[in-house]
């Protein structure tokens, strides 16, 4: 396959240029101007919907021509071993670092009358919904559905199955033809993206004056300080700490990787949404850290699906916080169970906005926990929700960086696309 030779233009400019909608988006948020916030509101809320909508095509198209050119060949399987292998170390370190963190800060039990107060503002019917019920909407029962829905897991399984019946049966004339048509529209796309990535400061601006009209509003969290410290600190160590060793210990310079894939995590930040970002980590990966087109198209819509290091960690941090408020002992078999129980979630979830929390509210639910206590941490959930995401984007630029780096030491020929 001929090589693209264009790119998203990433350099130093463009930062500057991000860098200043940045700022101007966070000054005007402040500002508190009702119909500016409102603008603001709605441009976002484009942006939201457009990225959204490339999402669904990128991880079907990705994945479908990766495994129809590859998926016969030895490679395939390496990089998806290696993908699964780095996914689970991160995602268990992850969960570690937050568990470390419970057990130093020890975050306190919050009164009864206010776990009370915050069970009117947990989500109703979705405290009833359970685990077998989000197992079984991954598993689609008309070809539209996955893709009318955005049920990243069902797209990703009907992706795979196409993509390798496709490489299975390439010597047909018909499945040539076929794939040329994916392949044409795969091409399509990605000049949208690049065309919806040149337009990105606008949306930049409105997605920094949201976020900085919400923090100037003020959240209260009173007892749970300690709480969100575990979280967002878990997030920060593992972010600044922990992935980067990953990286270090392959021989790669994380300060490169973080450089080249800074639109993504960005974008990640704004939007809440790993699945929505998908377009640009992809041209990130392939543009700006010149990672193989069969490495990053293949590992980063997989990646996407089932690498939530962010969610690993607030699925146990918050279990274990609400089970204590409902009077479990935290014993070591009990938080061990729970240690393994946040990280198979956590690869079970999907990469939209509050995955993760609607996740652990079904898990809570399902052991008659008090609930109520996400009531309380819904109104700030937002913040720790735009962390999370940008840490599992992150996360995935590693995982994306080193499986690339194992490939390229297996075959270092150039990859010619």
């Amino acid at each position: 396959m001929k090589k693209n030779q264009t790119n998203t233009g990433f350099n130093g400019r463009q930062f500057a240029l991000w860098m200043a909608a940045l700022v101007l988006g966070g000054i005007l948020g402040t500002l508190n101007i009702g119909w500016l916030n409102d603008f603001f509101n709605f441009i976002a809320s484009v942006y939201t919907r457009l990225f959204q909508f490339v999402a669904v095509p990128t991880i079907a198209l990705a994945v479908t021509t990766t495994l129809a050119l590859l998926g016969t060949r030895k490679n395939t399987g390496r990089i998806f071993l290696h993908t699964i292998v780095y996914t689970l170390l991160t995602t268990a370190a992850a969960a570690l670092v937050g568990l470390l963190l419970f057990k130093v800060i020890e975050p306190g039990n919050l009164p009864a009358d206010v776990i009370q107060q915050g069970n009117a503002t947990v989500p109703e019917n979705l405290g009833s919904i359970s685990y077998y019920s989000h197992i079984l909407s991954v598993i689609p029962n008309n070809i539209l559905a996955p893709f009318s829905s955005g049920n990243v897991l069902s797209i990703l399984l009907v992706a795979v199955a196409v993509g390798l019946v496709l490489a299975l049966k390439k010597e047909s004339e018909n499945i040539q033809v076929l794939l040329k048509g994916i392949l044409g529209m795969q091409e399509v796309l990605f000049a949208l993206i690049r065309a919806l990535v040149w337009t990105l400061p606008l949306g930049i601006v409105a997605f920094a004056a949201q976020l900085s009209a919400q923090v100037s509003a003020g959240f209260i969290i009173g007892s749970l300080g300690k709480y969100v410290a575990v979280v967002l600190g878990g997030n920060l160590i593992q972010s600044l700490i922990v992935l980067p060793l990953f990286l270090l210990i392959r021989g790669i310079n994380p300060l490169r990787v973080f450089r080249c894939m800074l639109p993504a995590v960005l974008m990640a930040l704004f939007t809440k949404s790993s699945a929505a970002t998908l377009p640009v980590t992809v041209a990130s990966a392939e543009n700006n850290l010149k990672a193989k087109e069969e490495v990053a198209r293949f590992v980063l819509p997989i990646c996407c699906t089932i690498n939530m290091n962010g969610c690993a960690a607030f699925i146990l941090v918050t279990s274990l916080f609400v089970m204590q408020n409902g009077g479990w002992t935290l014993s070591l078999p009990t938080v061990a169970l729970w240690f393994f129980i946040s990280i198979i979630s956590a690869i079970g979830n999907a990469g939209v906005p509050m995955g993760c929390y609607f996740l652990t509210l079904s898990l809570m639910s399902g052991i008659h926990a008090p609930i109520g206590i996400l009531g309380i941490i819904l109104p700030i959930y937002t913040i720790i929700d735009m962390i999370e995401t940008a840490e599992n984007v992150w996360s995935d630029s590693c995982v994306c960086a080193m499986v690339n780096k194992t490939m390229t030491a297996a075959d270092p020929t150039p990859d010619a696309r």
